[in-house]
């Protein structure tokens, strides 16, 4: 019976990037349980865990064999009519192809006669030889080292075995310096990245009892490296006990305090230590008169620090540092990094007092010398287009409400919007575009709503962030989205499957859910017609600029659709809405809801299968109008069908029009009984011209009826 055992595998590195560390360890171990499997070594039963740390990628797997199973094989060799001659001997070809195989004549009594296609061939049964543990190791260990998703690759030098400089290197994300493999307590005699498999690593480079770390047996590593070689290998162990300690320090400062919630610092840190010690450190309370967000970005972006937030969510003047030492006396570690962070703020400070010396408004000039982009101008024409585009807007939002200050404000926070990236702070932390613009705005005396919406203008940044706080801050955003998406249209910047560059998706998202969640009665149409329209009329020459609206127009319908379809409706249900291209994109909620609605009723696929065979005829016959003559109504069922029409169709179009769409939808199903017994008494294609086009004028009619709400065909199986 062949021998299962647990199996360890650890390449020791020199430290690895941070931000690729999770991805690399989770790769790694993966690609070698896949190996591994596929070599009949290890089953789908085997529990896979990784391990990844600063200095080390591991895999440990149980149940795995120390040999795979044998399998039968089965090989076609010829046809019977090129494999035997007319008595039933082996001819020279199938000799030659059985000796390739290490077999003689002595095999062919034994070979296995069965139907190939139209003719009889001949199968060489045998049985191969399952896979040593060393030898499928050595294959997965190479695959999962080939397949690593690695940020940029090192071709390094060995250390030995090299008589001339440069003779032996290898190329890997870090330079590694040791392999362990382990299968229960035996070593797998295997070898990578010039370096023979062992069970010696190395702990922490400070603090490890021991050195190296002589593992016993795969089962052992987690608990000798931890307690012999102080270090937590596993990423999401390290993680979660960094995460324990950084609330458990937030209790110990009091005050409610929290550390800042963000996942990707976290994931950052855990890549960056072994032994995590979480300390708290302080800072000058006189830097908190900077706003926080500069503050947080420098401690969180520079020295990867987490800043505490009292209970209402401001920060505070202390901060923690996960450190990868735990030295007795923390107090030294504790200065360090203050001293450390004082010049980071005092720069922050510095920016922000020096900004504050110039208004948001004597800096919109500068934006004339930013270039934009080489075919769409500076960023100073820019922001001429998006006022142009955000006065239009504005004017459509206010007029119906009477807000007639909704416009001007709009124009004159777009005119300021950009002009914070012409500042100091913004050159340093352009993570704060829009955020210091509100400051400074706020510091000139402009109105909240105007500074409000210069921060929000970038809003929704990206899925499920919230939308502007105002309708300026929506008439702005929904002015810069556009103006960014049509430009790159127009110049044929496209996204393609994998690239972005623009965030073209984003912004086109951004314009869906500004238009339906705010409920705006806006024409999604006559906004890119406006927007590209505000392209001939700047100041400064000509943009050379296609008309992008058809192409935009499909782009965001397709970005619609794909959301609709994540937040669960149907495919047919999605393609029944926005078929018809419906232009207030607000109105698609209540649209969806009334095509499902629909579709529970018992009449809908009969109806939905009549719309489609409606269609159908239709396309058909182009010289059919909507216009009915009830002298030319002959049979019983035509008349019937005209009649329930006159009394349904004008009470659904009275509901459609007051936006009724469920109710609309369900009072056509009434005309399911009228219309089947059209098709079934009534030939449409009459021979008689007057007839045949009055039937289509009936026809028509009751189609555009039906398709107000949506194209109903689309819901026919």
């Amino acid at each position: 019976m062949t021998t299962k055992n647990n199996l360890l595998v650890e390449l020791f590195v020199e430290e690895l990037p941070p931000k690729a560390l999770r991805k690399l360890g989770e790769a790694f171990a993966n690609v070698l349980r896949d190996q591994l499997v596929a070599a009949g070594l290890a089953d789908a039963g085997s529990v896979l865990t990784p391990y990844a740390s600063p200095r080390r990628l591991a895999a440990h797997l149980t149940n795995v064999a120390a040999q795979a199973a044998d399998k039968a094989v089965s090989q076609k060799l010829m046809p019977v009519s090129v494999g035997l001659d007319a008595s039933g001997n082996a001819t020279p070809a199938l000799l030659k192809r059985l000796g390739a195989l290490g077999a003689d004549a002595s095999a062919v009594p034994e070979l296995r006669r069965a139907m190939d296609g139209k003719a009889e061939a001949l199968f060489y049964e045998s049985t191969a030889k399952g896979a040593t543990l060393a030898e499928g190791l050595q294959k997965a260990l190479a695959e999962a080292i080939a397949k690593l998703p690695i940020p940029k690759v090192m071709s390094y030098q060995l250390e030995s075995g090299c008589e001339l400089p440069g003779w032996t290197s290898v190329s890997f994300v870090r330079p590694a310096h040791a392999l362990v493999a382990l299968h229960g307590d035996t070593v797998v005699p295997v070898e990578a990245l010039g370096l023979q498999a062992g069970r010696e690593t190395h702990g922490h480079r400070f603090e490890a009892l021991v050195d190296p770390v002589v593992l016993r047996d795969a089962n052992s590593y987690a608990q000798q490296m931890q307690d012999e070689g102080a270090v937590i290998p596993g990423f999401e162990a390290r993680r979660a006990e960094i995460a324990r300690q950084l609330a458990e320090a937030a209790i110990k400062v009091g005050g409610g305090t929290q550390p800042i919630n963000d996942d990707a610092l976290l994931d950052e840190v855990t890549a960056l230590v072994e032994r995590p010690n979480v300390l708290t450190c302080e800072f000058e309370r006189e830097f908190l008169d900077v706003p926080q967000e500069c503050l947080i970005l420098t401690m969180k972006a520079n020295q990867k620090y987490f800043p505490l937030l009292d209970a209402h969510g401001r920060l505070t003047h202390k901060f923690l540092v996960v450190s990868n030492i735990n030295p007795a006396d923390a107090s030294a570690v504790i200065g360090g990094n203050e001293r450390v962070v004082r010049p980071r703020l005092a720069d922050a400070k510095f920016f922000f007092d020096q900004d504050r010396k110039k208004s948001l408004a004597s800096r919109v000039e500068s934006l004339g010398k930013v270039v934009y982009h080489n075919k769409l101008g500076t960023q100073g024409q820019r922001v001429e287009r998006v006022m142009r585009i955000a006065h239009a807007i504005g004017e459509q939002i206010g007029a119906p409400t009477g807000d007639a200050h909704l416009a001007p404000r709009a124009v004159q926070a777009a005119q300021l919007a950009k002009a914070d990236l012409v500042t100091d702070m913004v050159g340093e932390f352009p993570e704060l575009q829009g955020i210091m613009g509100r400051y400074y705005a706020l510091h000139d005396g402009l109105e909240h709503t105007v500074a409000d919406a210069i921060e929000d203008h970038y809003k929704p940044r990206f899925a499920g962030d919230e939308l502007p706080r105002s309708n300026v801050g929506i008439v702005v955003a929904l002015a810069d989205k556009l103006e960014t998406l049509v430009g790159m249209f127009g110049i044929g910047n496209l996204p393609t499957g994998d690239r972005d560059p623009f965030a073209l998706r984003r912004h086109a998202l951004g314009v869906i859910r500004m238009l339906i969640e705010r409920n705006l009665s806006l024409d999604l149409r006559t906004m890119l017609s406006d927007a590209y329209a505000a392209f001939s009329a700047h100041r400064g020459g000509e943009i050379a600029l296609n008309d992008p609206t058809d192409a935009l127009e499909a782009f965001i319908y397709d970005r619609l659709a794909g959301s609709l379809r994540e937040q669960g409706a149907s495919a047919q249900e999605v393609e029944a809405v926005l078929s018809p291209r419906p232009q207030r994109l607000a109105e698609v909620p209540k649209l969806l809801a009334a095509v499902r609605a629909f579709a529970a009723l018992p009449e809908a696929p009969a109806l939905a299968a009549a719309n489609k065979r409606i269609g159908n005829i239709l396309k058909k016959s182009p010289e059919a109008d909507a216009h009915v003559s009830e002298l030319l109504l002959k049979e019983p069922a035509e008349k019937a069908l005209h009649a329930a029409m006159q009394k349904v169709v004008p009470q659904a179009n009275s509901q459609f029009e007051a936006g009724d769409y469920t109710a609309s939808l369900q009072t056509l199903a009434a005309l399911r009984d009228p219309v089947d017994a059209f098709f079934d008494g009534v030939m449409v294609n009459a021979e008689q011209s007057d007839l045949r086009l009055n039937r289509l004028g009936l026809l028509m009619i009751l189609h555009g009826a039906m398709n107000r709400v949506a194209q109903l065909e689309r819901l026919a199986a």
